[in-house]
Formats: C-alpha cells, sequence, structure tokens
C-alpha cells in the first residue's frame, strides 16, 4: 500500500535540492573599510563593476573642474568608485571641512554623552558656568546642549561669528527660533569641560584616531573659531562612519540611537536640521541666515534619504544610504555664492545621478 503521507516530504526534498543547485541567493556585498595603518590602502571598484553609466563620468570631472573644484570622491560600500583632484590639488593636500565640520563635533559630543561626561538634555551653563551669554540668567537656563546641536538657542544669529558672551545675545526663548549660528562651538567648550582634556586631546583620541584620519588637525580661524583640515580620504573615512551609523569595522564609535537622532529632524522648524547635519528629502527647511521656510527638498534631484555635511565654498559631504554612498567635494566656491547650499547641488547632483540611473 502507498503511503499517503511521504508525496509532501519527497516534493519538499526535490525543492530544496533544486534552490540549493539552481536558485542561490545573491550574496551582499559586504562593506569594506580602509587600513588604519596609515597607508594608502584602498579598495576600489569599478564603474563597470557596478553597471553604472560611464558615458556620464566625463561630463561630471568637467563639470567639477570648471566649478574650481580641488577633490572629489565616490564610495560604494566603502569603496572608491571615483577619486579624482583638480586644479593642482593631490591626495595629501589637506584642505578645510568649514561648516561641514560642525558634523564633528556633533559626533564627538555624541561620544561624550555615552562616555557618561555629559547629557545633551543638560543646560549648557551646568558644563560652562552662568554668564556664557548676556542674556538674562533665566534665559541662558533654558538653553541646552541639544539646543546648540539644533541651532535652536534663541540667541541672536545677525552679530556675526564671535562668541564671546558680549555678542550672545537674547532673542527668543531655546526652542521657540531656529537659527544658523556658529555658538555650537561652545560644544567644544563643554566636551572639554566634561572630559577634562583639550577639545584636539579629546577629539584625536575619540574619534580622528579610530577612523585613521591620520595628520587631520583644527586651525584657529582667527575670530576664536576653530576650523578642521584634512586631506580628501580623511574626509571620506568619516562619511563611511556616518554612513554605518557610527560605526568603524566592526567597533561602535558613537552609539548608533545618537547618530540616527542626530541624522533625523532634531526640532519642528527646520525640519531639514539634526544635530548640526542636514537632510534631503524633508517637506520644508530654511537656509542659513534666513527665518523663510521653503517647502520642498534642500536639493530635490539627489536622493531623499541623504544626509549632508556642507561648509562654506562648498565643502561637501553627503550620504546616502539606500545607495550604500558617501560623496565628498572639497574645493573653492563653486559660483559666487559663500552659503552652505547653493544651485551648485542641485546641479552636480543630476550629473552624479546621470552615473547610476
Amino acid at each position: 500500500m502507498k503511503n499517503p503521507y511521504l508525496l509532501p516530504f519527497l516534493l519538499l526534498f526535490l525543492f530544496s535540492c533544486s534552490s540549493d543547485s539552481s536558485s542561490n541567493p545573491v550574496v551582499e556585498e559586504q562593506m569594506y573599510f580602509p587600513p588604519n595603518d596609515g597607508t594608502t590602502t584602498w579598495t576600489t571598484k569599478s564603474i563597470a563593476d557596478l553597471g553604472w553609466n560611464q558615458s556620464a563620468v566625463q561630463p561630471l570631472l568637467d563639470y567639477l573642474e570648471l566649478k574650481h573644484s580641488k577633490s572629489f570622491i565616490i564610495l560604494v560600500n566603502g569603496r572608491i568608485v571615483m577619486e579624482n583632484y583638480f586644479n593642482g590639488h593631490t591626495a595629501a593636500s589637506p584642505w578645510y571641512w568649514a561648516s561641514a565640520g560642525k558634523t564633528l563635533t556633533s559626533t564627538v559630543t555624541g561620544i561624550a554623552e555615552q562616555e557618561g561626561l555629559l547629557n545633551i538634555n543638560n543646560k549648557v551653563s551646568d558644563y560652562l558656568g552662568t554668564g556664557w551669554t548676556s542674556a538674562p540668567l533665566a534665559k541662558e537656563n533654558l538653553i541646552t546642549c541639544k539646543n546648540l546641536l539644533s541651532m535652536n538657542s534663541g540667541l541672536n544669529d545677525a552679530l556675526g561669528d564671535d562668541v564671546s558672551p558680549a555678542n550672545l545675545q537674547y532673542v527668543a526663548d531655546a526652542g521657540d527660533r531656529w537659527a544658523y549660528h556658529n555658538v555650537y562651538v561652545k560644544l567644544q567648550d563643554v566636551v572639554v569641560q566634561a572630559s577634562g582634556q583639550t577639545w584636539t586631546n579629546y577629539f584625536n583620541t575619540k574619534l580622528r584616531d579610530k577612523l585613521g584620519m591620520t595628520g587631520g588637525a583644527w586651525v584657529n580661524s582667527g575670530d576664536g573659531l576653530s576650523v578642521y583640515w584634512s586631506t580628501t580620504r580623511n574626509m571620506a573615512r568619516f562619511g563611511l562612519m556616518a554612513l554605518n551609523k557610527g560605526k568603524w569595522n566592526g567597533v561602535q564609535i558613537v552609539n548608533e540611537t545618537y547618530f540616527n537622532q542626530a541624522t533625523s529632524t532634531s526640532q519642528s522648524i527646520n525640519l531639514a536640521y539634526g544635530y548640526l547635519w542636514w537632510l534631503n528629502g524633508k517637506a520644508s527647511y530654511h537656509l542659513p541666515q534666513s527665518q523663510l521656510q521653503l517647502n520642498g527638498s534642500i536639493i530635490p534631484t539627489a536622493p531623499n534619504d541623504m544626509f549632508m555635511a556642507l561648509g562654506k565654498n562648498d565643502q561637501k559631504i553627503y550620504v546616502i544610504p539606500s545607495k550604500k554612498m558617501v560623496v565628498i567635494r572639497m574645493g573653492d566656491a563653486a559660483d559666487a555664492v559663500n552659503l552652505a547650499l547653493s544651485d551648485f547641488d542641485e546641479t552636480l547632483w543630476t550629473k552624479i545621478s546621470a552615473l547610476y540611473q
């Protein structure tokens, strides 16, 4: 007599054998991290390997050179797909990050918080003492470290870069007004006070050295602010850590929860701003030095999930999780525009997206 229960098991066995032999799933490419040994070793991947459009490469390079670029890198899954230098710049040449370096301060603040040295929800005066602004004491005590990360301290943004107490004047209660303001740099003082170390030492040991960002340095700009300088590849290393939500080659540099908060809308006024990171694909945004709300995405030609470190004269770190991509641009101002955001971004992304569309 035939066993009526045998057939389903036989079919299951045959299906599993067939799946093993002819329908193997595609193995996802592992994320690559360049070594931290100071060498120039960095694995590459070609445009052809990615199935991208080779004919779109030269128009992109021509545009970058025309727009006063010094360097340009695209990483996919950590591998270098494009690396180009222009106008006498080389892989060994340092250049300034300008306000793109705000994201370094954001990251180090998160590291200090995970080490229990500070809490971003605490008021700034807990670390710096009262009188760090010229605001009335009750108003100064409303300002938290998170307000500095989110650019909604309520301090006057029209008084220049000076962050001495006399120049940090009250305009609105913390949280009620978004304004792009260099007061964020006081977070570096908070880390110094909380850690008992110099900013440079804490930054180097907790972030720079762990990413292999050799040789980069903070340089005093002469107005009380420090600007970070590094090679383009070092900027790309930081972008790669950002793509991996604070992780570098299996080591969590800054915890993922904080990093997710840093790259999400941080307040209800400027939806396109996190913790010193710009966010693409939001319903509206504000530009620096403006209280005007503009509708739509900051860079409509770029992926909606992109987050960005943007600096004066078009210093750029673009991070696109959906494409496992990091894009770096360093150079002089593309046009006669000195803000962190300009029309350059839209045109540049039209040419970058032509590579893979």
